[in-house]
Order: structure tokens, then C-alpha cells, then sequence
């Protein structure tokens, strides 16, 4: 009976996520499919689903419309370089607080969490100046700065999570062995905390990949990303969502084929040491 029971639950929770896991999927699925339709298909009423001519003329229009291939390459810099740089910060940061805190490291760690509650809105004017002032405007290293800035709250607190479950007489016995600061960080603690930094850079380089509030208001077309790729296909003449959704598919293709080749990886980081 108990076991009856148990296999009903589970198929009750499998249908569940994959329920849920299809009302995420669908609007993706969606704006891949309209991206084969014409534009009158799709703004058709109803919709037409699967049963449609379907054409690649929005993929050769947006290829020789947009140079893509630096949209893609000024993406692959913004979103490699913060990431590096946010945890080239955050390691050292993450594991002073997590092994040699101190009376203020949670407030420190609250404080920074609380950044990401304030509205980007409310600093961009001030930004926005400071970047014209340092001629930072319009350049992939002002994006690689102010990007690293908005998503190092988060890795400095998903790094401190995962080195608190590693043993801290692990670092000491380094310690006892003549390992340097330097080496203990290294050579001991990164290596053990190999699936909780990758999760982290992984969730980061995805944050900074679809970042579109910053990128669109401090780039005009050198330094733009591929959220200023979409954006360009919203004219004062309309939508015209055929194209608009080629130029999606054509951005969100690479980040969706790295994320579903690291899938393991970042749910075996994102459970980093939740069972022992």
C-alpha cells in the first residue's frame, strides 16, 4: 500500500515538472516557431501553430541587415570578462567570510544583498555621467565593469555558501603543512569547490548575457550586445515580429546550447554539499 502510494506521488510530481517545465519552455518554443513564419503569420488571428509555410527569409534579412557576429563577439567578451573578473574578486572575498569571519560578516554579506534590491533606474543618471567623464561610454570594458559590479553580490554569496560546506581543518592542516595563503586558495580550496564555482560562473555568464537595462543605455552601436541586436528590431513603424523573433532565436541560441550541455553541472553545483 505504502509503496502504491509512493509511486503515485511520484508520477504526480514527475507530471508536475514537466508541466511546469512546458509552461516555461513554450514561450521560447513559440518565438522560435514564429521566427520560420511570415510577418503576416505571424500576427495571424488565430495563431497558426505548426501547420504554416514555413521560410528562413527573417534569418537572411536580420544576417544582412545586422552584422551578428559582432553582436555575438562583443557578448561573449561582456559576459566572459565580468565573469572572470567577478571571480578573480569574489574567491578571496567569499573565503575570508567563510573561514575567518568576523562580528560584521553577516551584515556585510546582507548589505551586499540588499544592493541588488535597489532600482537600477535610480543609479543610472549618476553612471551615466561618471562614463561620460571617463570616456567609458559605449565600450565593452565599461560594460565588463559596471556588469561584474551588479552580479558580484550574488557570486561573493553563492561562493560563501559553497565553501562553508567544505571543512575548514582541511585549510588548517594546509596551513600546518607550510601552504601559503596563496596556495591554501589555489590549490586546496578551489579545486574541492570545482562544481560550486562552476555553477556560479555558469549562472553569472547567463545573468550577464541577458542583462538589457545597462547595456542598452550605456552603448549606442560600437560596444552593443545582442540585447541591443534584438532591441534594434523595434522601429517607430511597428513590430515586425517574424524578424524580431529570428533575431531572438539567433541571441538566446548560443546561451541555450551552453546551458543544456552544463545542465549536470550546474545541478551538481546548485546541490553542492546539500547531502554528506
Amino acid at each position: 500500500m505504502a509503496r502504491a502510494v509512493s509511486s503515485r506521488r511520484k508520477s504526480i510530481n514527475t507530471a508536475l515538472a514537466w508541466g511546469i517545465g512546458l509552461i516555461i519552455f513554450f514561450p521560447i518554443l513559440w518565438t522560435i516557431l514564429t521566427s520560420f513564419k511570415t510577418e503576416g503569420q505571424a500576427i495571424a488571428d488565430p495563431p497558426v501553430f505548426l501547420f504554416f509555410d514555413w521560410t528562413l527569409e527573417n534569418y537572411s534579412i536580420v544576417q544582412d541587415r545586422s552584422d551578428y557576429m559582432r553582436y555575438l563577439w562583443n557578448s561573449v567578451i561582456i559576459a566572459g570578462g565580468s565573469t572572470l573578473l567577478g571571480i578573480i574578486i569574489a574567491v578571496p572575498a567569499a573565503w575570508s567570510m567563510a573561514f575567518v569571519p568576523s562580528k560584521r560578516t553577516k551584515d556585510i554579506l546582507m548589505w551586499m544583498l540588499s544592493t541588488k534590491m535597489l532600482p537600477a533606474v535610480g543609479v543610472l543618471y549618476p553612471i551615466y555621467l561618471l562614463f561620460i567623464k571617463l570616456g567609458l561610454l559605449d565600450s565593452l570594458f565599461g560594460l565588463v565593469i559596471v556588469l561584474m559590479l551588479i552580479n558580484l553580490p550574488i557570486i561573493i554569496w553563492m561562493l560563501y555558501t559553497y565553501f562553508k560546506e567544505i571543512p575548514g581543518e582541511i585549510l588548517e592542516a594546509a596551513r600546518m603543512d607550510g601552504a601559503s595563503l596563496k596556495s591554501e586558495i589555489l590549490y586546496v580550496l578551489t579545486p574541492m569547490a570545482i562544481p560550486g564555482i562552476a555553477s556560479t560562473i555558469l549562472l553569472n555568464v547567463i545573468l550577464a548575457w541577458n542583462e538589457a537595462f545597462w547595456t542598452l543605455n550605456l552603448t549606442a552601436a560600437k560596444a552593443g550586445p545582442l540585447t541591443a541586436f534584438i532591441a534594434s528590431y523595434s522601429s517607430p513603424e511597428g513590430l515586425f515580429y517574424a524578424k524580431l523573433s529570428a533575431a531572438s532565436t539567433m541571441a538566446i541560441a548560443p546561451i541555450l546550447i551552453l546551458g543544456w550541455f552544463s545542465q549536470k553541472q550546474l545541478v551538481r553545483g546548485l546541490t553542492f554539499g546539500a547531502v554528506k
